[in-house]
């Protein structure tokens, strides 16, 4: 055996815009996430995490380069992330880890700044650069309109190779369904069809050959320790599933609708401008949310269905006991919660995400099964996976805090953690922008939380205020109440401490200034001097 096989292998598990309150294991009453759950019964469930920035692209970049969506700077989907950004690939290969992908990163690379400094795309370098530091093994973000679809898609050119027909069978079979009436091929883009079993088989869905490919990349691994981010594009939408998932649960399984008449009379400017949307103009709709939540369910448990044949597989090669899993989503969903659709805003149906971390060595035992109610936030992974591979901490970039003595049980009292949990918006590129005649540099917010408290700023508007303990379901804004504004003063003190320990120092480490500090006439400066 190597030296280097006492290095845990890494399985980063991503569901995309999945809620944490849509498992079993955080108390849904009806859904079916017995892998899922099986996996929170031996490891640590965190009941408080949350993502960096309620969209897929900042999110996910703040999860792979440990650090907040106003200091990496890719703050919307399509946003570059900058070439000078390390992610976990760069953390970890040289601890002698294989850091691949296999689905989904929503990263775009910043090609410009590849052009300006010679950086062949193509290159080894060029490769992990535009990938986001990972091997892409199988990069697919998932969403292939016919407009858009890419004729050398590899799951498109599997699927052609299984038989099925048309240049972009993602759309014609994968997220699309058939009228059993007409015959009439209906797509799964509507909401209206959500309910239709989508036309390809299950084995052969995006669910099923994203974790093919993962079992793949397994098998071939194993002379290395290995950090592999296996990244569902489901359940976001198209919201279709094959059989059986598409009909697994029907309107008496949805969560009852947590949304107020009263939060429609005089909602905060921002929050009004996104009701408007037309997708939350949709989930508003009783009809839409029975249509459509059964379905998100439905591929819920068809990716918990898939989890048991991947974690399967690591008992089949051996590499269990080796191996720390750890689950979550990059942002939730609002499914017509507080008459909104999509994420993007700081409710807890969108900022909070499931976190499950299970390490299966000796280490861990306290915390088996436990429930952690610690604010932990997305750029905890980062520090936590290189503590795992025994690197040294980039205390002046990475901006997460490791979550190792969360998962062996050395902390026990939440004063010696975290004080507040951050996330921010920025919806430059939404409709609610101009509805608001905004400039795209002025359409921002952002939250804080101390797990009771949670104080949202707005640029150019006034905040918002929710007390978590007596108002979970956060119907009362009372940021304008007397009482109210005491606690806003607080917090506002709270987060603009928080920008000013923003880590903005990234190309030189706290001991190499420790080094240089107050030497300088060591070094033959001698300014000063008599």
């Amino acid at each position: 055996m190597k030296a280097e096989d006492n290095k845990p292998n890494i399985l980063f598990v991503m569901a995309d815009q999945l809620r944490a309150d849509y498992l079993g294991c955080n108390g849904h009453p009806t859904i079916k996430t017995l892998t899922i759950d099986w996996l929170a019964e031996r490891g640590i469930n965190f009941s408080k995490a949350y993502c960096q920035a309620p969209v897929c692209g900042p999110s996910r970049m703040s999860f792979y380069t440990g650090r907040y969506a106003s200091s990496h700077g890719a703050s919307y989907n399509s946003v570059p992330l900058k070439i000078s950004e390390l992610t976990l690939g760069d953390y970890l290969r040289p601890q002698g880890y294989r850091v691949a992908l296999v689905g989904k990163t929503h990263m775009k690379a910043d090609t410009e700044a590849m052009e300006r400094l010679g950086v062949d795309p193509a290159s080894s370098k060029g490769v992990l650069v535009s990938q986001c530091g990972f091997e892409p093994y199988w990069r697919d973000d998932g969403l292939h309109p016919d407009q858009s679809a890419s004729a050398d898609l590899e799951y498109n050119q599997y699927l052609q190779e299984q038989g099925y027909d048309g240049d972009n069978p993602w759309h014609g079979w994968s997220n699309s369904g058939e009228d059993p009436a007409s015959g009439e091929i209906k797509s799964g883009w509507y909401l209206r069809n959500s309910h239709l079993p989508a036309r390809v088989r299950e084995e052969l869905s995006e669910t099923a050959y994203t974790t093919d490919r993962a079992m793949h990349f397994i098998s071939e691994c194993r002379d290395k320790p290995w950090c592999l981010h296996v990244s569902y594009i489901k359940p976001h939408w198209p919201y279709i599933a094959p059989e059986p998932f598409h009909n697994m649960y029907g309107i008496d399984d949805l969560l009852p609708h947590n949304a107020h008449p009263n939060e429609r009379k005089d909602p905060h400017p921002v929050v009004k401008a996104f009701m408007a949307h037309r997708e939350s103009q949709a989930f508003s709709s009783q009809e839409v949310r029975e249509r459509v939540i059964p379905v998100y369910m439905g591929l819920i448990s068809q990716i918990d269905h898939h989890l048991k044949r991947l974690f399967d597989h690591l008992k089949e090669t051996g590499q269990d006991k080796n191996t720390v899993i750890v689950f979550t989503s990059d942002h939730g969903d609002y499914l017509g919660d507080h008459w909104l659709g999509e994420k993007e805003l700081f409710h807890e149906a969108s900022a909070r995400i499931p976190l499950i971390i299970y390490d299966p060595r000796c280490g861990a035992d306290r915390t088996r099964g436990t429930i952690s109610d610690h604010l932990v936030e997305a750029i905890d992974l980062v520090p936590t996976f290189t503590e795992l591979a025994g690197a040294a901490p980039a205390n002046h970039q990475v901006e997460g805090r490791s979550l190792i003595d969360l998962i062996t049980g050395d902390i026990s009292s939440s004063e010696q953690w975290r004080q507040y949990a951050v996330s921010e918006t920025d919806y430059a590129w939404r409709g609610a922008r101009k509805t608001l005649g905004l400039s795209p540099d002025q359409s921002k917010a952002v939250m804080i939380t101390d797990g009771r408290w949670k104080y949202i700023h707005y640029e150019h508007f006034s905040p918002q205020l929710f007390d978590l303990e007596t108002d979970p379901c956060e119907f009362d804004d009372i940021a304008m109440t007397e009482p109210g504004q005491e606690v806003c003063k607080r917090m506002e003190k709270a987060l603009f401490l928080w920008f000013r320990q923003r880590k903005t120092r990234v190309t030189m480490s706290d001991d190499t200034v420790e080094a240089l500090t107050d030497n300088a006439h060591q070094r033959g400066y001698l300014f000063g001097f008599w």
